[in-house]
């Protein structure tokens, strides 16, 4: 049923900005009920289970985040078939993110180019979204700093970020790799990483002892970091214990788009360019962290053998975006038919 439904919706979406059919699509989403959203589509999910970060997954392909960034359509994603969601990125204090246009299609090569900035309504109002969604499934939550925060005070706004998510989130990603905030990819390199993991574990660890439960910590991580650096990167993930490691966000490369419409926008791209390099990251941290902390893979996941090709690269689990705008839930299901 999927098959004919989908594609003239992507049609009808692909005539408006890329942003207004998004922002169309969270709003259909909030308002369908979830129950019919099931029945057409997570009904026909399967069970997959993994255990990953200590966490039950009931399939391993989940939603990145981007796409619900105030966790305003939570039940809906899972009734989609997605076997977890990430939402955010979630900054401690709202903010309305660049100047529009801000979102591009590259149609024919299957990419977005996005230069948002981490648009959101703040960590209280996503907070209290959780809340009232009474949401039982595995939920990620994706903290940033607010783009007017002193780089030298990024660890303050990650304090909040983490702080305020932990008694809802299954686990927290860490994003220091969207290439739309300035300054913000520093923060994965040397003393500034490690300060920032130091006191992320050390406040873990309070929240772990005040909660009486352990809330895992993953980085989210940029395909542009030189292979030279990833052993770096590999090293300050073991050495802080950092729970996992989401590979990857989107590039500053326009390697595969030249030429196009929009090719040469400012902004991360997205979308079916980013595979090989994405694919190549797990590869490399699959090597370098054998095995002492889970990858979750995101970035140009297409098509069913993509997502299988990131497992075999090393992966414990994988994250959709631009390939779900592309495809819509028929891209879950082929993708948890091949990781089955």
């Amino acid at each position: 049923m999927f098959s004919l439904c989908y594609p003239p919706l992507r049609t009808l979406l692909f005539q408006l900005d890329p942003e207004t059919a998004h922002d169309l699509t969270l709003q259909l989403l909030r308002s369908a009920p979830v129950l019919p959203l099931n029945l057409l589509f997570g009904s026909r999910t399967p069970m997959v289970p993994r255990r990953v970060m200590g966490l039950d997954f009931p399939n391993p392909v989940g939603l990145a985040a981007g796409l619900d960034k105030n966790g305003e359509c939570i039940p809906a994603w899972t009734a989609l078939g997605f076997g977890f969601v990430e939402i955010g990125t979630v900054t401690p204090r709202p903010q309305s993110g660049n100047p529009k246009p801000r979102m591009f299609r590259l149609t024919r090569a299957e990419a977005l180019i996005n230069r948002m900035g981490f648009n959101n309504k703040g960590v209280d109002y996503l907070v209290e979204r959780v809340r009232q969604s009474g949401f039982k499934g595995v939920l990620g939550i994706n903290i940033g700093k607010n783009a007017d925060t002193p780089a030298e005070r990024a660890v303050d706004d990650y304090l909040i970020g983490l702080r305020a998510a932990y008694p809802w989130a299954s686990y927290i990603t860490v994003n220091i790799s969207s290439p739309n905030t300035p300054g913000l990819r520093d923060l994965q390199y040397g003393a500034a990483l490690d300060d920032l993991l130091t006191a992320l574990k050390a406040e873990q660890q309070r929240l772990t002892d005040s909660y009486g439960r352990y809330v895992p910590l993953a980085l989210k991580i940029a395909p542009d970091i030189a292979d030279p650096d990833l052993p770096t990167v590999a090293e300050a993930l073991r050495r802080h214990r950092i729970d996992a490691v989401i590979a990857t966000n989107t590039t500053f490369s326009r390697a595969g788009v030249e030429g196009l419409p929009h090719a040469e926008e400012a902004g991360g791209l997205s979308g079916a360019p980013l595979r090989d390099r994405a694919t190549a990251v797990v590869r490399q941290l699959a090597e370098l962290l054998a095995g002492e902390l889970p990858i979750i893979a995101s970035g140009g996941i297409m098509r069913g053998t993509d997502a299988a090709n990131r497992i075999v690269a090393g992966a414990s689990l994988v994250q959709l975006y631009t390939g779900f705008i592309y495809r819509g839930p028929e891209l879950i299901q082929e993708a948890i038919r091949v990781l089955r």
